[in-house]
C-alpha cells in the first residue's frame, strides 16, 4: 500500500451522511448542470449495463436516465435525502426502481445477486473505498461487470497542483478527496482486469472492471 493510500482522510459514515442530508436539495438544484458537464460520459458507459443492475451510492439518481430501459435496477445510497430525491428522479422518468437505504461498505445483497454494478463519482467520499470496491465485486455475477465513472487528480500539472492545495479545504466541507488517484483505488482493491478511459484532463476516469478472478473477455 502506497503512502498516499496509508494517509487517505475519511469522514465516519455518520459524518458522511450527514454532508448528504444537508446538501441533497443543492444537489437537486444543479442536476441540470452536473447533466450538462457529465451526461456524456453516464451515457458512454451506464448504457452497457445489462441484467439486474445496482447502483452503489446512487445519490439523487441522476445516473438512472442513462441505464437502458430493460434493466432490472436497484439503488442504495447512506442518505435518506438524496434517496427521497432519487424516488422523485424515478417516478419523472416513469422507471421501477427498488430504492434502500444501505451502506456500501456492507451491502445487503447475497454474492453474485447482480449481472452489472454502477457507481458514479463516489470512491471520494467512501469512508474505506477498498471494502466496497470489494462488496461491489462480491454482489456482482462473476460474468458480470462493474462499471465506474469517477473523478480525481488532473493528468495536467497546474490543475493537479491546485488540486492539491484545495483538497484539504473540500475535504472539510464536502467529505470529498478530490486529488484521489481512482486507477490505484481499482488495483489496490485486487482487480487486475479493467479498461479505463480518461477525459476532461485526466480529471474524469471511465472504468470498466471484470469481477476478480475471472480472465478478460
Amino acid at each position: 500500500m502506497t503512502a498516499e493510500a496509508r494517509d487517505r482522510p475519511a469522514k465516519e459514515p455518520e459524518e458522511i451522511e450527514a454532508v448528504y442530508e444537508d446538501v441533497a436539495p443543492k444537489f437537486a438544484r444543479f442536476e441540470a448542470l452536473d447533466r450538462l458537464f457529465t451526461g456524456r460520459y453516464r451515457e458512454q458507459l451506464f448504457s452497457r449495463a445489462d441484467g439486474r443492475v445496482l447502483d452503489v451510492a446512487c445519490g439523487t439518481g441522476i445516473n438512472f436516465r442513462y441505464l437502458p430501459d430493460d434493466v432490472e435496477l436497484t439503488g442504495v445510497d447512506l442518505s435518506e435525502a438524496m434517496l427521497d430525491r432519487a424516488r422523485e428522479q424515478a417516478a419523472e422518468l416513469g422507471r421501477d426502481v427498488d430504492l434502500q437505504r444501505a451502506d456500501a461498505a456492507d451491502l445487503p445483497y447475497p454474492d453474485d445477486s447482480f449481472d452489472t454494478v454502477i457507481s458514479s463519482l463516489s470512491t471520494c467520499t467512501f469512508p474505506e473505498p477498498i471494502t466496497v470496491l470489494r462488496e461491489m465485486d462480491r454482489v456482482c455475477r462473476p460474468d458480470g461487470r462493474i462499471l465506474l465513472l469517477e473523478h480525481g487528480r488532473s493528468s495536467l500539472g497546474p490543475v493537479a497542483r491546485f488540486q492539491d492545495w484545495w483538497a484539504p479545504r473540500h475535504f472539510e466541507s464536502m467529505g470529498c478527496r478530490w486529488n484521489q488517484e481512482p486507477v490505484d483505488l481499482v488495483a489496490e482493491a485486487g482487480f487486475d482486469s479493467f479498461e479505463v478511459r480518461e477525459r476532461f484532463l485526466g480529471i474524469i476516469t471511465l472504468l470498466k472492471i471484470r469481477p476478480r478472478g475471472h480472465d478478460p473477455a
